[in-house]
């Protein structure tokens, strides 16, 4: 079975894929769109799949496959947002494996981009077209979307696949260049079938993960992890309300010292739903999601933290 058809709780967009693969009418760009973890990524692979194995003996598919997943078949290049540290670049999986510090979201930068461009100048080797997918193409930094759109006018043999979790999140010029193909949140029974069969179980006894996924497999994976990162003293101190101005500084040093800035911003989500389950109290989700903004905007975490924590504190105090 290929990937696509494994593809669980995304029939429509599926169905839109194999049609497109029937008829031969595979546009030169494609969107997909949707909240991350429900399988945009898994659908670009079973796409570039089915349109690398056309006119291909059946024999050589496990082959061709072996090659997408090493990401050596010369034919196929995967763009993913990035970390620079010393000038050089890492992604997400790389910079966590090296330990880097990340403290800013990563970006899809313009040499990634020069790079798809001088991929496609040249004629594919193996294949019948060449494939690029461009994961999280909404932390394209402004000159590599505008270096992107000349690309998207006239690629040759060629289908780039965007991924991004909302039309909004793109230049509305990208966007028309693009056919899209819808992403949804999953069923709480799909979303428990995919992570018992990928191994996941476990997280089906977090029942505030599965909260936060909100319905992506993907994100109630990344909670996981995220949650098995934090130390018992932090998870202890941050389910309760400071209990003093010194207290909320404290507690926002210890957090911004054992934490990322990517492990922050999820710790939001997880913070909003269990003070919300458990003070019902509205200013304290308005109180997070303004930290949320406010580190996103590259504002340092500490005092940003502090700030969060000194304002929970006062609302409490009254």
């Amino acid at each position: 079975m290929d990937t696509l058809t494994q593809l669980i709780g995304q029939d429509g967009g599926v169905e839109l894929l194999k049609k497109a693969l029937e008829k031969e009418r595979i546009p030169s760009a494609y969107l997909f769109v949707g909240p991350s973890g429900v399988g945009r990524s898994m659908a670009a692979f079973g796409l570039t799949e089915l349109l690398f194995y056309k006119g291909v003996e059946t024999i050589q598919h496990s082959l061709i496959k072996k090659k997408l997943l090493n990401g050596n078949h010369p034919d196929f290049l995967w763009i993913q947002p990035t970390y620079l540290d010393k000038g050089k670049l890492y992604n997400p999986k790389e910079a966590a494996e090296a330990g880097l510090k990340r403290k800013a979201l990563p970006q899809i930068r313009i040499s990634q981009i020069r790079e798809v461009t001088k991929f496609l100048q040249r004629q594919p080797i193996e294949a019948s077209l060449q494939i690029v997918i461009i994961e999280d193409a909404h932390l394209m930094a402004e000159n590599a979307a505008n270096a992107l759109l000349k690309t998207l006018e006239e690629p040759e043999s060629a289908t780039l696949i965007l991924i991004a979790p909302s039309i909004d999140s793109l230049l509305p010029t990208l966007i028309s260049r693009c056919q899209c193909i819808p992403f949804y949140r999953l069923s709480l029974d799909h979303l428990k079938q995919i992570l018992e069969v990928n191994g996941y179980s476990e997280i089906l006894n977090y029942s505030e993960l599965l909260a936060i996924a909100q319905g992506s497999p993907g994100q109630a994976i990344a909670s996981f992890e995220n949650f098995q990162s934090l130390s018992e003293d932090l998870i202890s101190r941050l389910k309760q309300p400071p209990k003093s101005p010194l207290d909320a500084l404290n507690l926002a040093l210890h957090l911004t010292q054992e934490l990322d800035t990517f492990v922050q911003l999820w710790l939001i989500d997880y913070l909003q739903d269990y003070y919300w389950n458990t003070f019902y109290q509205p200013f304290i989700i308005n109180i997070f999601e303004e930290t949320r903004i406010y580190l996103k905007k590259y504002v340092q975490p500490r005092l940003v933290w502090e700030c969060c924590f000194l304002n929970i504190y006062k609302n409490f105090a009254n």
